[in-house]
């Protein structure tokens, strides 16, 4: 046979594996796609409806709570059935079942905190009406299970594996990793401790401030403005929570109607119910309060027989052992010890700890989220947040009649002789937690004169608070930007929140700007490299804009800076310092220049800043002009199955694409973290109201709401909260089963 015809019948081959492979892919990945449309039984008491709108939002009116919740456990699974999987599967330590050992030691840290027993502890306590909560959201995720056996996302054909049926314990699981997530602080302890040993003990904890010293009250990335400063004269409530970035979003959006029941919002992947969003006559906001609920216990331990010693008595620790299945090798045996402080963990050092936390002390545990959602006016809101165990948050509300409010929630333990910031001796009995902060003595607000509530993560405890305040807050630039935007002026309208919320200046990396170019002129040094770059900072206006060159300089001064402050407070030791309230230790130091510190404070600076010259031409050139934030603050989120595919898989992912903004801005942003949606609560039209997340509805490559709301999260927009008018994209009517 001629050469060319060979070679022509390979490239008909080629092309003939390619169209089938392709064809494969497309039966594969289109067939899990939900029905949104048409007519199902499934086993409700009466007909119900689940409208999807252009978004693919579904809109769930059933005749019975209990029906809106099997329902909203089913639509859920339509579209995240694999990322409800693999959150059940990452908090309890099973992530290696079915991707092997690449995720061993991920799987070990789980299993350290025993999640899967706290669920099965908290499952036990649970009240009924709660209980029965997670049990109808628990059959509505089953019966899509049930419904779709053959034809499930396409994860779980390249993984080759099935979705077990869904439980209670589930669910109870997708929260407890949110709550790891919000509260993990024991490696801060250990940071700390390490600094402190050969360090200067009051310099360090000078870098560790638990408050700025003008910390607007209260605390979170949350706000609310009165009427007396809408064109409305009712409040607007605006809330763009910051948590790490991922594909699909983090929340799910999803309107809830039934007897007594008419809210729309977002929840949480695996667990019913709405968790920030608005009702009839209320709308609330809800952001992490950064309280310490983790402590550190060192244990004279003896790991062979389990013993440890309290109060000068050997005590035995509760062993559990335990296996960890790995896809394609044997099981790996797990062994965890359990003191009257908690599980046993090792240190690189040999050193034993036992981690006390929140999440653990199963005692009075509660989901009130169905009684949030049902709540009509300030005292029944408190009243159902006086139930939430954690974690913390901030909470603030506002309703129809013109009120706004603001209440600190979660069990935050009482620390009667020490402040938890580093560990403690577990033998002595003298660092115990004394119960929790009464809910009634946390922080609130209610209907404040100013009319406005201001929230950015900071500390919202006053100074003079009766219990001692421990946690890894947030230094205050953003609220305060917040505030100053706010107060600038009346007539606000909900478009105008959104301006707020994309909001990039940075007062503390200007302050850092202005720094740099005083000391520049104070010593007048020969170096183009410094005087470029000062040209550069000098006239900057503090907007960490992602096209700018200012910003990048400014990002690698403060690294600088930070690292040389905990070399000076523990030497060899800089690199490992590295909190949120950094900025505010810099600030205040670069201030009052203590000679304590360093003894020429522009020099300190001018060395700092050519350090970050070098650093930044090492990733841009020497050309400081030409640098470009966004080519550094560079977001990519990679699709956590597909994105691993050879060669194709960077078609599954988001990015990488140029972020504005910074720690510090409004508009938070890093190279993992932002803003993981945004709501906009208009009291006086709820059909005026917005929300978006970050990237779309659902978590099937294939739907049109995969990343459909991509393009408008990035520039700052958003779309109409669909409630009292709801366009129909899709109307599947559910029938109860005969």
């Amino acid at each position: 046979m001629p050469s060319h015809r060979i070679l022509k019948l390979i490239n008909l081959s080629i092309a003939g594996l390619i169209v089938l492979l392709c064809l494969a892919a497309v039966w594969f990945m289109w067939r899990p796609m939900p029905k949104v449309s048409g007519t199902i039984q499934a086993p409700i008491s009466t007909t119900a409806h689940v409208v999807r709108d252009n978004l693919g939002v579904p809109h769930i009116m059933a005749a019975s709570m209990e029906d809106a919740v099997f329902l909203q456990g089913y639509a859920t699974a339509q579209d995240r059935m694999w990322q409800m999987d693999a959150i059940r599967r990452f908090a309890a330590g099973e992530l290696s079942e079915i991707i092997g050992p690449a995720t061993l030691e991920v799987d070990k840290d789980a299993r350290r905190l025993r999640l899967r027993r706290v669920a099965e502890e908290q499952s036990r306590r649970l009240p009924a009406a709660d209980r029965a909560l997670m049990a109808a959201y628990a059959r509505g995720v089953n019966f899509y299970i049930e419904q779709n056996r053959g034809r499930y996302p396409v994860e779980f054909t390249i993984l080759r594996y099935e979705p077990r049926p869904w439980t209670i314990e589930d669910s109870l699981l997708a929260g407890l990793s949110m709550f790891r997530d919000m509260t993990t602080s024991w490696k801060d302890e250990l940071a700390k401790q390490d600094m402190l040993q050969g360090g200067d003990r009051a310099k360090v904890d000078f870098l560790f401030p638990t408050r700025s010293g003008y910390d607007p009250q209260p605390g979170s990335n949350a706000w609310v403005v009165g009427g007396a400063h809408t064109a409305s004269g009712k409040p607007l409530v605006a809330n763009d929570p910051h948590l790490a970035f991922g594909l699909p979003s983090t929340w799910y959006m999803v309107h809830l109607q039934a007897p007594g029941l008419n809210v729309r919002g977002v929840s949480l992947p695996g667990l019913p119910a709405v968790i920030i969003g608005h009702n009839e006559r209320i709308a609330w906001g809800v952001t992490n309060l950064h309280f310490d609920v983790q402590d550190l216990y060192r244990e004279e331990f003896n790991p062979q027989t389990g013993l440890y010693l309290y109060q000068g008595k050997p005590e035995q620790a509760r062993r559990e052992a335990d296996v960890i299945a790995v896809k394609g090798q044997p099981n790996i045996p797990v062994t965890t010890w359990i003191t009257r402080h908690g599980p046993v963990i090792q240190t690189d050092t040999g050193q034993f700890y036992a981690l006390k936390w929140t999440a653990a002390q199963t005692d009075g545990f509660a989901y009130p989220f169905l009684d949030v959602d049902r709540a009509r006016n300030w005292t029944e809101f408190t009243t159902a947040l006086s139930r939430f165990p954690g974690p913390a948050q901030n909470f603030v509300f506002a309703d129809i009649d013109g009120n706004i409010g603001y209440h600190a929630t979660g069990k935050l333990p009482i620390r009667k002789n020490y402040d938890g910031d580093v560990p403690v001796d577990g033998s002595r009995g003298e660092f115990e937690w004394d119960g929790y902060i009464p809910f009634d003595q946390l922080p609130t607000f209610y209907n404040p004169p100013a009319g406005l509530i201001v929230t950015a993560n900071q500390n919202p405890f006053p100074a003079s608070y009766t219990h001692r305040v421990s946690g890894n807050f947030s230094a205050p630039y953003r609220a305060l930007q917040i505030r100053a935007l706010l107060s600038s002026r009346n007539g606000w309208k909900p478009d105008d929140m959104l301006v707020v919320q994309k909001d990039v200046y940075s007062a503390f990396s200007q302050f850092l700007a202005r720094q740099a170019a005083a000391a520049f002129d104070s010593k007048k040094p020969a170096s183009k490299a410094l005087a470029d770059a000062v040209e550069v900072l000098r006239g900057w206006d503090g907007q960490m804009d992602k096209d700018s060159a200012a910003p990048l300089i400014a990002e690698h001064l403060y690294l600088q800076l930070r690292r040389k402050l905990g070399e000076r407070a523990s030497p060899k030791k800089g690199d490992a310092y590295a909190t949120q309230m950094a900025t505010v230790a810099i600030e205040r130091l670069l201030r009052a220049r203590p000679k304590d510190w360093f003894a020429d404070y522009d020099q300190l600076i001018l060395d700092s800043l050519s350090a970050a010259i070098e650093e930044g031409a090492k990733l841009q050139g020497s050309n400081v002009k030409g640098w470009k934030w966004g080519a550094y603050n560079q977001l990519t989120i990679p699709n956590p199955v597909l994105g691993q595919i050879p060669l194709l898989g960077k078609y599954f992912n988001i990015g990488p694409v140029w972020m504005s903004g910074s720690s510090t801005t409004v508009k938070q942003t890093t190279r993992t973290l932002g803003p993981s949606m945004r709501m906009v609560a208009d009291m006086s039209n709820l059909d005026g109201s917005m929300q978006n997340i970050t990237i779309g509805q659902s978590g099937h490559y294939f739907s049109s709401h995969y990343k459909d709301e991509w393009s408008s999260y990035y520039v700052g927009k958003s779309y109409p909260m669909q409630f009292g008018k709801v366009k129909a994209d899709g109307d599947l009517t559910v029938e109860p089963a005969k």
